[in-house]
């Protein structure tokens, strides 16, 4: 059985593909990053991945008559590089039917509330502090085509201070996402996930037993 692969799609700086290449490196993740796709040019994401000699491609919508088409063009490129699992890492933009009918429940995505909290936009701190949420966090969820409103695989929370600003907020949750999409990706490597209606099912992992 060959290794896990991911393919991870990225729109800036990559701080979530720098902790998931972080833990392969340290042996913490039994997956191999097969390919990392970014939707804009020169962005520090794709920098991060050369630096750890994996692959990259850039897929801007400009090269494209449509959005559905250059989703075609981008699931192509996964399919080429037989990718068991796509992470969303930062990727700007909704999934559409042309990644999802290709992969069903294995694209997942990092959102930084506490789903259902905060959904569907992209300013989830600013309307948590506008809100006046005492705790926040983030959540790693699957994909499908409601936004932001796929089975929950993992939450972090973090609490939410008085003198928090946006960009104070955004950073302790940050730090929260590095972690729990590695730990998302983990279980599903381990294949110790599974879907019940809206539940997704963690089992424990498997134990060694001494000869």
């Amino acid at each position: 059985m060959g290794r896990y692969k991911l393919g991870v799609l990225v729109s800036g700086r990559g701080t979530n593909l720098q902790a998931i290449i972080d833990a392969v490196q340290r042996g913490d993740l039994p997956v191999e990053i097969a390919i990392v796709i970014s939707n804009h040019a020169g962005v520090l994401a794709l920098a991060r991945a050369e630096a750890a000699g994996i692959p990259t491609a850039v897929v801007e919508r400009s090269g494209f008559s449509s959005r559905a088409e250059q989703q075609r063009a981008i699931r192509d490129i996964l399919q080429q590089r037989s990718v068991d699992l796509v992470v969303l890492a930062g990727f700007d933009r909704v999934v559409g039917p042309e990644l999802l009918a290709s992969f069903p429940n294995r694209i997942i995505n990092i959102h930084p509330s506490l789903l259902p909290a905060f959904g569907g936009g992209l300013h989830a701190q600013a309307d948590a502090l506008a809100y006046g949420a005492k705790v926040s966090g983030c959540t790693v969820h699957f994909v499908t085509d409601q936004v932001d409103g796929g089975p929950i695989i993992v939450q972090r929370a973090v609490p939410v201070l008085d003198d928090d600003t946006v960009e104070s907020l955004s950073e302790r949750i940050l730090k929260q996402e590095h972690q729990a999409l590695v730990e998302a990706i983990r279980l599903l490597a381990e294949g110790r996930l599974r879907i019940e209606g809206r539940r997704v099912i963690t089992a424990p992992p498997m134990q060694r037993h001494e000869a």
